[in-house]
């Protein structure tokens, strides 16, 4: 490693999109983050997973082209290692629509200002290292920069469980930073922090 910091984060965009793709397909994982975007049922998604990967990377790569639609974190060596989506609650509402959160008790009645933390992806080499606290600090500054009033994440809460089971990111690392409980749900509670 040099002096620099060990991870660079920076937004994701047309020129760290391929890069940003194959890390989805070094870690084995054909949804390259479209699933909240994805309009068909489960069993077309599950198709689609199988059959037509290249859809879901081709999506990820038009979605760079937005101002903010997550950020990445490269290696020393320049590798994107890491992934964290963050946009505006407005764009991801099939999060919102799933059943145990159709009718938020305590949550804003717009989501407008909201922004969300819709999964994180990292390297199962470089996990356990720091990149998702890093990228989730660099994610809620863009937000703050961008005009969010809130960021709102939806963690798995679950003891015992894989890396790969935490798409959402660990309930812990958004507790530490700040993050306050505004619904209990058994395996996917609601935080959000005012910002």
């Amino acid at each position: 490693m040099s002096d620099r910091a060990p991870w660079l984060i920076e937004r994701l965009s047309p020129a760290n999109a391929p890069e940003l793709a194959r890390l989805f397909e070094r870690a084995g994982s054909s949804c390259f983050c479209s699933y909240w975007h994805f309009t068909g049922d489960k069993n077309e998604w599950q198709a689609r997973l199988a059959f037509e990967p290249d859809k879901n990377r081709a999506e990820l790569l038009e979605r760079a082209a937005l101002p903010l639609a997550g950020l990445v974190a490269r290696n020393d060596d320049g590798a994107v290692v890491g992934w964290m989506k963050l946009e505006p609650a407005t764009n991801l509402g099939k999060i919102y629509a799933q059943r145990p959160y159709r009718a938020l008790p305590g949550l804003v009645p717009s989501r407008d200002g909201v922004w969300t933390v819709g999964c994180f992806l990292v390297d199962p080499e470089f996990r356990r290292r720091g990149v998702a606290r890093l990228l989730l600090k660099a994610g809620i500054a863009a937000a703050e920069v961008a005009g969010a009033r809130s960021v709102e994440a939806f963690p798995r809460r679950a003891e015992g469980v894989r890396d790969e089971e935490l798409l959402a990111g660990p309930f812990a690392l958004f507790a530490s930073e700040g993050f306050r409980l505004v619904h209990e749900q058994i395996q996917y509670p609601v935080l959000r922090r005012d910002l």
